[in-house]
């Protein structure tokens, strides 16, 4: 391909879209990414998880740390505290210092996060044993001490990715935004498919294989971001300079914002080394398992709230930069309604379908995924609108609040999760514990935020509104449920070509009683898709 040719598609896909558009794009690539993420899954519990459990409960653990590191370091924590500043400079005209904003926020968390994967490699041993995987045995332990030393690179390259993409979600571009978690898939996918079988390199054996391959395959995955998100700055007009600007005023903007948004990453990710202990003392496999539903459940929140409330985000940060209160509160509205009206259905059937869910990831289902995700449903729909929640704090430059939230929400969810494994709950005690947990912060954030604005931001038309989407919720889960009785999983039912024909039916019918329910219910979410129906049905007339 020639190179103008080139440089005129990633143009074309530099376009700034509307905030509608700019939330299809990114509910699809997540879509896409998902659909990757469960082949992923898929591929390694086929190969691991009744043959190999040790193993892959070792590569679970062994990705904990670092994940841990890049998202108290980077992460989300970084586009809420840079976006909004930013965006601040852009508006007011003045792009040289935000230029020096982004070199300079990208080269400390370049060095930031490189220190922190060397000390993950030096101090893998130690980690591995008494905080990630204490109940591991000794050859599983020392597999995820080595996965973990190749799997530490991953915070430095990931977190020049989520600079780059920072940059391109703060002026409204997200087409190689929203690629990039896609292609990390890819490279995973890669390493499973044929890194596990050894790497030669001109008839040199340099690997010989094995789940070791698959840690590779992580490492080349975060490589192929860095690489997306830099063909993604194309046409911006990025002036990057190897330089870390400490008296720009934006800069020690972003720098007091974000030691609270980091610490709030932080937390909640507390919560997700104290279960991945837990979990390692509940026998080989259980880990793995308890991973692999909050995976699940994870999937319709990015796919929903993090999609969605990024597309908004933006447009909430140039409200409140432009003095515009009641526009910030129309498009927080908007985008919360959206979320409760997408989430709820969604958790309801993730919750009556589970057992066709799991049976995507490994041939035949898996009983304590399927039980540990029925635990998480509550936490789907809350953690989709925590996502909004938060981002209407974020916008207005306050990180501090949520941070105090999730302490309390992460607190009581951790001291759950502890009482329910004494207790002898096993895996589902560490789901309810997530649930209470998550409903309680965005009960909290959301009654701040009603508070702060004296009432102005959720009104009466508001809460009518979410109360017949619960009442539509309802109804939908019944058909749910019913449609579960009519096309049951069976013992046959070993392959996905198998269960995904009756999943598909049943999502279907819950949909359509859920669109026909909020049709009666008289919800205006529900007018243009039966104005597209009726287009569809009598455009020829």
């Amino acid at each position: 391909m020639k190179a103008p040719k080139f440089k005129s598609i990633v143009a074309m896909a530099n376009a700034r879209f509307s905030i509608k558009a700019s939330a299809i794009i990114l509910a699809s690539s997540t879509f896409v990414s998902a659909l990757l993420g469960i082949f992923r899954d898929r591929l390694l519990n086929s190969y691991y998880l009744d043959t190999y459990p040790t193993g892959i409960d070792a590569y679970t653990a062994a990705f904990t740390i670092p994940d841990f590191m890049f998202f108290i370091l980077t992460s989300g924590a970084l586009a809420v505290s840079f976006i909004p500043v930013f965006n601040q400079r852009l508006v007011n005209g003045n792009k040289k210092s935000a230029w020096h904003l982004s070199s300079s926020v990208l080269n400390l968390m370049a060095l930031a996060t490189l220190i922190a994967s060397i000390l993950i490699m030096i101090f893998a041993d130690p980690l591995v044993r008494y905080i990630v995987g204490p109940g591991l045995d000794e050859p599983g332990t020392i597999l995820a001490i080595n996965m973990m030393r190749v799997i530490a690179i991953n915070p430095f390259l990931m977190s020049i990715a989520t600079v780059l993409s920072s940059i391109q979600q703060a002026v409204g571009r997200f087409v190689f935004y929203a690629l990039a978690p896609a292609v990390y898939n890819i490279g995973i996918l890669i390493g499973i498919v044929f890194f596990t079988n050894g790497i030669n390199i001109f008839g040199v054996q340099i690997f010989e294989g094995g789940i070791m391959g698959v840690a590779i395959g992580v490492v080349f995955g975060a490589i192929l971001q860095v690489i997306i998100s830099l063909i993604g700055l194309f046409g911006l007009g990025v002036d990057y300079e190897f330089k870390i600007y400490w008296k720009n005023h934006g800069f020690r903007s972003v720098l007091k914002l974000l030691p609270a948004r980091s610490l709030d990453q932080g937390i909640d990710y507390v919560n997700t080394i104290v279960n991945t202990n837990l979990s390692s003392r509940m026998g080989a496999g259980a880990m793995r398992s308890y991973q692999q539903a909050t995976s699940l459940h994870q999937m319709p929140v990015n796919l929903i709230g993090v999609a969605i409330s990024t597309a908004f985000f933006p447009k909430m940060t140039e409200d409140i930069g432009e003095g515009k209160e009641d526009e910030y509160y129309a498009t927080f509205r908007a985008a919360l309604r959206t979320i409760i009206w997408i989430s709820l259905p969604i958790a309801a059937i993730a919750y009556f379908g589970r057992g066709y869910v799991v049976s995507f990831i490994k041939n035949g289902g898996d009983l304590l995924i399927a039980s540990v995700l029925g635990t998480l449903v509550i936490a789907i729909f809350a953690r989709s609108v925590f996502h909004i929640a938060s981002r209407g704090f974020y916008a207005r430059q306050d990180t501090k609040t949520p941070f105090i939230v999730s302490i309390v929400a992460v607190g009581l969810s951790t001291l759950l999760a502890v009482f329910f494994t004494m207790a002898g709950f096993g895996p589902e005690g560490l789901g309810y514990a997530q649930s209470i947990g998550a409903l309680l912060e965005i009960v909290i954030l959301i009654a701040l935020l009603q508070r702060a604005s004296r009432k102005k931001l959720l009104n009466k038309n508001f809460w009518k509104a979410s109360a017949k989407m619960l009442l539509a919720t309802i109804i939908a889960g019944a058909v749910c449920y019913s449609m579960t009785k009519f096309l049951p999983l069976r013992s046959s039912d070993v392959s996905i070509l198998a269960t995904l024909p009756k999943f598909l039916v049943i999502s279907f019918a819950s949909f359509v009683a859920y669109i026909i329910a909020g049709y009666f219910l008289n919800l205006p979410e529900v007018d243009p898709i039966v104005q597209k129906i009726k287009k569809l049905l009598f455009r020829n007339v």
